[in-house]
């Protein structure tokens, strides 16, 4: 049975949060009325959108279990937020960056880019020791400055043990920076457990929200360490006085909001994370792994497919890959892709990313189509 937020068409089989989430039903219906009343009253409700935005802020902050609402910057994607930690940092000659080599691009050229002053970017192969952490453990030394980790990798569905890492790092003096696009909206997330400095999200994917408009949470402590790339009123600590001479910072992480805010995409991203709020997200990853366990055991049992993610994984995630013994990766995409299984092509193969919302009777018709060929 559909879930009622979720009023795709029959002919759709959606299994790719991993890449771009439907909005729920909810999402476009606030979408509408903030258009219906721009078009009809222009921006005299502006005090009711200042509200939204406060509320997102406060959404945003139970999502990540961030210690105030201070510690949240809205942000237009994950690679502004973390260009604004790579070329916040003041950088020695000669310091390190680690991660792995797993990294969407997102997290991985900001750093890269650093090399032109003397900064280091190591990628650790997960698969190199005993566990992932261990092997990004291997390449920390005195000039580890900053380690940078996607919670979950898009193209394995590997789930990082991030309170281990995070428990690594403050022993050492080391900045943890998170991003955490493939987590947020899918498992559960405690910024304050994993003792994280930096993370930062797009809300399109597995939280259901707009393009364009993403989450950037900071300490105090790190943020302090930034220097400011990017200027505007926004960013100003009397944010209303337009005549504010001299001016100061904003002491919270508004101040990496340097310009107007994006009214519409957050009226969006509040109404999706309504959604996932009243739901729990306790429940929420219970039934978004319940999904991927549900279709790797399906793809184990088949004589024709190969599973490429990690069966028994201590930590689980909505990612699952896999691929065909005889099919050619590009072949199949396109059939499933025609006959209505929106999916994508990863870690070389298919990537399938169920969430709590589909059905088993959509993930089999999924597989029976596989079946076909």
């Amino acid at each position: 049975m559909k879930h009622p937020e979720f009023p795709l068409i029959d002919e759709l089989i959606y299994l790719n949060h991993a890449a771009v989430g439907p909005w729920p039903k909810r999402t476009g219906a606030a979408v509408i009325k903030f258009a219906e009343q721009n078009t009809r009253y222009g921006s005299h409700f502006y005090p009711d959108w200042l509200n939204k935005e406060a509320e997102l802020r406060t959404q945003l902050q139970v999502l990540l279990n961030a210690p105030s609402a201070d510690d949240i910057a809205l942000v237009k994607n994950t690679s502004e937020a973390l260009s604004f930690v790579a070329y916040g940092l003041t950088w020695r000659a000669g310091d390190n960056i680690v991660s792995s080599n797993e990294e969407f691009p997102s997290n991985r050229l900001p750093w890269q880019s650093l090399s032109d002053q003397g900064v280091e970017f190591r990628q650790a192969d997960l698969r190199s020791a005993a566990t992932p952490e261990e092997a990004l453990f291997a390449l920390v030394d005195d000039n580890t400055r900053l380690l940078t980790i996607s919670s979950i990798q898009f193209a394995s569905g590997l789930r990082m043990d991030l309170e281990r890492i995070g428990a690594f790092c403050k022993q050492r003096g080391i900045l943890f920076c998170i991003d955490a696009i493939q987590s947020l909206g899918a498992v559960q997330f405690d910024v304050q457990a994993y003792q994280a400095d930096f993370v930062m999200a797009d809300g399109h994917k597995w939280m259901f929200g707009p393009e364009g408009l993403g989450v950037f949470y900071t300490t105090p402590e790190a943020r302090d360490k930034l220097k400011l790339t990017q200027y505007g009123w926004h960013m100003m600590k009397d944010i209303h006085n337009y005549e504010n001479k001299p001016w100061e910072i904003h002491p919270t992480a508004r101040r990496f909001e340097c310009g107007s805010p994006n009214m519409l995409g957050i009226h969006a991203f509040s109404a999706s994370l309504s959604l996932l709020l009243e739901t729990g997200m306790d429940a929420i990853e219970a039934l978004v792994i319940e999904r991927s366990d549900y279709l790797k055991e399906a793809i184990a049992k088949s004589a024709h497919l190969e599973l490429l993610s990690e069966r028994h994984s201590a930590l689980k995630s909505g990612i699952v890959i896999f691929k065909h013994r005889t099919i050619a990766n590009n072949l199949l995409y396109k059939h499933l892709q025609e006959n209505g299984v929106v999916c994508a092509l990863r870690g070389g193969g298919l990537r399938f990313s169920p969430h709590f919302y589909n059905t088993f009777e959509e993930i089999d018709r999924a597989l029976g189509l596989i079946a076909l060929l």
